[in-house]
């Protein structure tokens, strides 16, 4: 089947190639036949003008012939009037002979002969009107008669000339006339059988469709069956992690408020330890060891420090799981968003933080979402407080934040020029409790895991684009408009 189908493609395309040679060709014998017609159309203009200065010098010449015989001006007014117009003629035959040296150096001569019979003429026709009246006056006064006939002939054989050069263009003229009919008749039949296989494969490759098309429909159905019941599995899983999260972090607390009890026990008793060290050493009662009193006054608090300190870190975590545990659990609720305005609340509610370092946000028109406030404010205020407090010490946090439509989804950008992040860390930062960087800020690594839990909840994905010392893109791309789809929870 498919060996049939590549045959037939390359025919149908074999076919246009060659339709598109014999256009290609046909169109070079239309405009070589354009061109012997315009050749063609040369010689005939040649003709015409030819024909026009013989009748001019027939005109002359018959005009003083009857000015000697009858010296009446009106004769004397026509031989100047084919003089006068015969120059025009002669210009117009040398520039169109221009191209032929042969025909240029005859008109040359046609033109000199013109001028010495047009001179004679003028000369016989003042003899005549200085003889005396009556007197006959014989042809013989001058050589006009062999000029006109030098005329004549120049001008037949400029004729004969330019005759023969029309019969080549003729002939040529035909013989592409037919070469180029013959081409257009290949033209046609190859295009009735390019057509007639191009519907062939045409009407298979739709027959082909219809079948792939049912066969199809019938996995999407499938499919979405898979998809739904894949879709219960996660999201029955997704609660089940969830009430897991939730029933650790309350089993983990329990425990830690006995550690953190004792803990401050611990350091009550610490106390009078020292004090009763600090007594016996002054009544010198009995010797206290050097490695008793660095227990009681050094090793003992550092240790309780120690696991004070450690408490309170578990305690942030499990809190933090506590929080992610229900904010996954809230019903997301679609509504109309302005996004400046949004952005505007946020940056209003952090404009003190950004006066104390000289910091700026700056906003374009963002596209309008229908999606839940709750979960957007979430995203945006993490990413514009992370840039605030990962700034660079070297320059004030600039936060630029634009987005656009594409689609049904919407395309924001978070650009901060602060102190950036690793690439090998580009994908870290998302993950829980992992962070990135130098750890000179209080934290968690919790807020960037939360922030692409919400954009997926809010039907996106979001990425990071970024360098050391060369600030930071939050690229985030989610549904425009999530009211189709309901209110949702995790």
């Amino acid at each position: 089947m498919k060996r049939i189908s590549r045959l037939t493609t390359g025919a149908v395309a074999a076919g246009f190639a060659l339709l598109v040679v014999a256009g290609g060709t046909t169109a070079w014998l239309v405009s070589r036949v354009a061109d012997n017609t315009a050749r063609v159309t040369h010689s005939m203009e040649v003709e015409l003008a030819l024909a026009n200065f013989r009748a001019l010098s027939e005109q002359s010449e018959t005009a003083r012939r009857g000015f000697l015989l009858d010296p009446d001006p009106r004769f004397a007014k026509s031989v100047e009037d084919s003089a006068r117009d015969a120059g025009p003629q002669l210009a117009r035959l040398g520039a169109l002979v221009n191209d032929n040296p042969q025909q240029k150096d005859i008109v040359s001569r046609l033109a000199r002969a013109s001028h010495d019979h047009m001179t004679l003429i003028r000369q016989s026709m003042a003899l005549r009107r200085r003889a005396a009246p009556g007197t006959d006056v014989p042809f013989s006064w001058d050589r006009s008669t062999q000029l006109i006939q030098v005329v004549r002939e120049l001008a037949s054989e400029l004729s004969r000339n330019e005759r023969a050069l029309m019969h080549v263009r003729l002939e040529r003229q035909e013989a592409s006339q037919r070469v180029a009919s013959g081409l257009i008749a290949l033209a046609a039949v190859l295009l009735a059988l390019v057509a007639a296989g191009t519907i062939w494969v045409t009407r298979r490759t739709l027959l082909a469709l219809h079948a792939a098309s049912g066969q199809l429909a019938r996995l999407n159905d499938d499919l979405e069956g898979a998809v739904t019941e894949r879709t219960i599995d996660l999201q029955r899983a997704n609660d089940e992690i969830q009430r897991f999260a939730y029933i650790v972090s309350h089993d983990l607390r329990s425990p830690l408020v006995n550690v953190m009890g004792f803990t401050s026990e611990m350091e009550a008793a610490i106390r009078p330890l020292d004090e009763l060290v600090t007594q016996a050493e002054a009544a010198g009662a009995f010797p206290v060891s050097e490695e008793a009193r660095l227990a009681v006054r050094e090793d003992l608090p550092e240790a309780v420090g120690f696991i004070r300190a450690s408490t309170q870190k578990m305690d942030r975590l499990i809190n933090a799981i506590l929080r992610l545990s229900r904010e996954g659990r809230r019903v997301l609720s679609p509504e109309p968003i302005d996004m400046n305005a949004l952005i505007s609340g946020i940056e209003g509610s952090l404009q003190h933080k950004l006066q104390e370092v000289g910091g700026e946000v700056r906003v374009s028109s963002l596209p309008s979402l229908v999606s839940d406030r709750v979960g957007l404010e979430q995203i945006f205020s993490n990413l514009i407080e992370n840039a605030v407090k990962y700034r660079s010490p070297h320059r004030p946090p600039v936060i630029e934040v634009t987005g656009r439509r594409e689609g049904e989804r919407a395309v924001f950008e978070i650009t901060d020029n602060g102190r950036g992040i690793d690439p090998k860390d580009h994908d870290r930062v998302f993950d829980l409790f992992r962070r990135s960087g130098t750890q000179n800020e209080p934290g968690e690594g919790i807020g960037l895991a939360h922030v692409r839990a919400m954009v997926y909840r809010l039907g996106g994905v979001i990425s990071c684009r970024s360098a050391l010392d060369a600030g930071a893109t939050f690229s985030l791309s989610m549904r425009a408009d999530l009211s189709d789809e309901g209110a949702r929870a995790l």
